[in-house]
């Protein structure tokens, strides 16, 4: 190789991928195993502090086929199912997800993103991807004629750098890197809500094979998590409206979590005796999307084309997911680019359906005839194993499960006009909180 063609080759690649969470680090070694020229820039060192730390079962199969899934069992706390905890029910439901319709994959796993995320980065370098940490995007320019695009970007030390790629993908998570800078970033109009989050010790855990399971317990202005982690630690936080985050005042973010903890008896009391061993932390406008998911040379994966709120702990699935097809849909695109267009309309689809499914319930997930049917979930016609497969991740690929979801949509409506006085004050009452400025 003489020196011109090294030089080359140091500055080009056939992929560059902005990004190195769960999304990125999933494209990246599955494209690098097919022989292709990856690089990822992380504007991070790994590891990092992440929130998300609640898996699904349907991330199972997927850490496999990356290789990694000894690795996630090694450090995961292991997670059967999910618990609710609402104050206008007498008990307290917990769903299994061996109850599911898919036997198969009764568990998940609960993990430290920092220790996650460096597994999954670490894997796409064993694979043969080129990870540049601490190296963050600063500019895409795409080339005419569907040639690719020249991307620019700065390390910590100040050091501008430049790849010619043939093909990029936004990893960004909510940075946005593309949607923001093409302005096709969208604010969910459906959806309004921020989040206070830290880790905690000495929290009340469940005991035997439960003491994994999260749990989401409603109170008055929103909801919280509570995911048990492997070592010890708890994390919980507040997923509530923007009104409500205004009424903090000058209080810090900690005392605002822990008056709003005591606003919750049921969290409350597993948390008499907790100690927060991390800094309270708080992100807004949680939900958004792009108005497009890919371009000609471009796609955009996980939370950098859409977020919604995390009450089913869906988005490290959904981002590994958008990574795997993402794998499919460039490789289409390399080796044969007359069927581009077709790839990436499938491509498409699929990237649609995940928040569009999670996102019907999610919506509706504070509506007390939503309440009331997960606090007393029934089985007609199958309809609560069909949750359950929603609630572990089972929507891609041939589910047999959508029947009986719309039959799940069915009871709701039929109970919403059953109590239609409650349903419009409820619907009414979330118009105006979503409509409020944030």
């Amino acid at each position: 190789m003489n020196k011109e063609q090294a030089e080359i080759d140091e500055t080009s690649c056939d992929v560059l991928v902005i990004g190195g969470g769960p999304a990125g680090a999933t494209v990246a070694p599955l494209l690098a195993e097919r022989g292709y020229r990856v690089v990822v820039l992380e504007k991070a060192h790994h590891p990092r502090f992440h929130i998300g730390e609640s898996l699904l079962p349907a991330n199972m199969p997927l850490f496999d086929r990356l290789g990694v899934g000894d690795h996630i069992r090694a450090i995961g706390m292991e997670k059967w199912g999910a618990e609710f905890v609402s104050p206008w029910h007498e008990h307290t439901q917990m769903f299994e997800f061996g109850d599911a319709w898919d036997k198969s994959q009764p568990m998940a796993y609960q993990v430290r993103r920092s220790e996650f995320d460096e597994i999954l980065i670490r894997n796409a370098e064993r694979k043969g991807a080129t990870v540049f940490e601490g190296c963050k995007a600063t500019a895409v320019d795409f080339l005419s004629n569907r040639e690719g695009a020249v991307v620019t970007a700065e390390r910590d030390d100040g050091e501008t750098l430049r790849w010619r790629a043939r093909f990029v993908v936004d990893a960004s998570g909510r940075d946005t890197f593309l949607a923001s800078r093409m302005q096709i970033k969208q604010r969910n109009p459906k959806h309004n809500s921020a989040a206070v989050y830290g880790h905690f010790r000495d929290v009340q855990r469940k005991a035997g094979q439960v003491e994994g399971n999260i749990s989401i317990f409603w109170f008055d202005h929103g909801w919280f998590w509570f995911i048990p982690l492997v070592d010890g630690v708890t994390s919980v936080g507040m997923v509530t409206w923007p009104y409500h985050m205004k009424s903090r005042g000058e209080r810090s973010l900690s005392a605002f979590l822990n008056d709003n903890i005591q606003q919750c008896p049921a969290l409350a009391a597993r948390m008499v005796d907790a100690v927060l061993v991390s800094d309270v932390e708080a992100t807004g406008n949680y939900a958004y999307s792009a108005d497009r998911t890919h371009g000609d040379n471009y796609v955009l994966l996980g939370d950098a084309y859409a977020f919604i709120d995390p009450v089913f702990s869906s988005g490290v699935l959904l981002a590994m997911q958008s990574g795997l097809l993402a794998a499919e849909a460039i490789d289409q695109c390399l080796t044969n680019p007359a069927r581009a267009p077709a790839a990436l309309r499938r491509f498409d689809k699929m990237m649609r359906l995940g928040p569009r499914e999670f996102s019907w319930f999610i919506y509706r997930v504070t509506n007390p005839t939503m309440r009331d049917l997960f606090m007393g979930p029934r089985n007609i016609l199958r309809v609560r194993e069909a949750l359950l497969s929603l609630l572990a991740g089972d929507i891609f690929g041939k589910t047999p499960i959508w029947p009986s979801l719309w039959m799940l949509k069915l009871i709701y409506y039929v109970s919403s006009l059953r109590h239609l006085r409650r349903s419009l004050k409820a619907w009414k009452a979330r118009r105006d909180l979503v409509r409020a400025p944030s």
